[in-house]
């Protein structure tokens, strides 16, 4: 399963280079994650990265 990331995104870039396989792109308004991308740092962190990371706390289990 993968997580997105909703409209409460500030748009800080904080997520991006936190994510070890570059799941996380700069959308038009808000960072978006390709859900084929996304492993959720499974092999990697034991929490995603970026969800620890996001100070909005908007980046959620899709």
């Amino acid at each position: 399963m993968a997580l997105t990331i909703t409209n409460e995104c500030t748009y800080c870039g904080a997520c991006e280079p936190e994510c070890p396989v570059n799941a996380i792109s700069a959308g038009d308004d808000v960072y978006q994650i390709d859900p084929a991308a996304c492993t959720q740092c499974e092999g990697y962190a034991e929490n995603p990265a970026c969800v620890s990371v996001c100070p909005a706390e908007c980046i959620v289990s899709a």
